[in-house]
C-alpha cells in the first residue's frame, strides 16, 4: 500500500496551516532576498516545501546534501525536482579526502560502533557541507515538524541557529496526514521508500523500515538511544566531538 493511501488525511485546519506556511515563506524571501535557501533532505516534508516554493514562485534557493551514502531512490529526487519544477538544485557533497580518510581510519561501519563516530560521520557528510550551503546566507528553511519526535515537540516557526541565521520551520504545526494530503492533492514527487514504511529517511546504512506503532524516527540510527537521534543539523552547540573527528580525517 502506498504512503498516500496510508497517511493522506488533512487536519480540520489544514487550509489555514497551508496559507500560513505560504505567508511565512513569502515574508522570509522578502526579508532575506537572495540570501535564503531551503535545505532539503528530500523527505516528504521537504518535497512539500519545494512544491510550495515552486508553485508560488517564491524566490528561495533549493539546496541539498548528497552525502555519498544516500539510497539511489533519494538521490534520484534531485533530478525529479529539476525536471518537474524547472528549479536548479544546489548539491553539496562531503570533501572527498575527508570521507575517504575517515573510512580508512574507522571503517565502513564506524557509525555503529559509537555515538561519537556516528556523529563524526555526520559531521563530514552533513555538517561541513551544510556550512558551505549556508556560508553566504542569513536564513534557511527546514522541514522540521513538532510531530516528528519528542525532541522536536516544541519546534517554533521562527528559530535562530548557532550563527544567528533565521531558521524557518514553515511546516512546524503540520501533521503527517497534512503532509501526505498535500502530496496527493498536488502530485508532488516523493521518495518511493516512503511506500516501504520509511517515514524518516537518511543515509542508507542508517535507515530502516519501522513497524506499526514505532515512533516516527525509530528507523534512524535504530541501534542508539532515542534521545541521541539527531545528526547535528538541528541541534545547538553540538559540534565539539564532530570537529575533533573531522580533524582526524584531514
Amino acid at each position: 500500500m502506498s504512503a498516500i493511501a496510508l497517511y493522506a488525511k488533512a487536519s480540520a485546519d489544514h487550509d489555514a496551516k497551508l496559507a500560513y506556511a505560504i505567508e511565512l515563506l513569502h515574508e522570509a524571501a522578502e526579508q532575506h532576498a537572495g540570501r535564503i535557501v531551503q535545505a532539503t533532505s528530500l523527505g516528504a516534508e521537504d518535497m512539500v516545501l519545494t512544491d510550495l516554493i515552486a508553485r508560488h514562485r517564491i524566490p528561495i534557493a533549493v539546496g541539498t546534501l548528497e552525502t555519498g551514502k544516500l539510497h539511489a531512490e533519494t538521490a534520484a529526487l534531485i533530478g525529479r525536482i529539476e525536471q518537474r519544477y524547472g528549479l536548479a538544485v544546489e548539491v553539496y557533497r562531503p570533501r572527498e579526502k575527508h570521507a575517504i580518510q575517515f573510512v580508512r581510519t574507522h571503517g565502513e561501519d564506524a557509525m555503529r560502533r559509537s555515538i561519537e563516530l556516528r556523529k563524526a560521520c555526520c559531521g563530514i557528510r552533513k555538517l561541513e557541507p551544510l556550512s558551505r550551503m549556508l556560508a553566504e546566507r542569513d536564513a534557511w528553511v527546514t522541514g522540521l515538524r513538532r510531530e516528528q519526535s519528542d525532541a522536536r515537540g516544541e519546534v517554533p516557526f521562527h528559530d535562530r541557529d548557532d550563527a544567528g541565521r533565521l531558521k524557518l520551520n514553515a511546516l512546524a504545526d503540520w501533521t503527517w496526514g497534512d503532509v501526505w494530503h498535500h502530496i496527493a492533492a498536488n502530485e508532488v514527487p516523493y521518495n518511493p521508500l516512503h511506500d516501504q514504511f520509511m517515514p524518516s529517511i537518511g543515509c542508507a546504512p542508517c535507515t530502516r523500515a519501522i513497524a506499526v506503532g514505532e515512533p516516527f524516527r525509530s528507523g534512524r540510527w535504530w541501534w542508539e538511544d532515542e534521545a541521541a537521534k539527531e545528526c547535528g543539523l538541528h541541534v545547538h552547540h553540538d559540534e565539539a566531538p564532530v570537529a575533533s573527528m573531522i580533524g582526524e580525517a584531514r
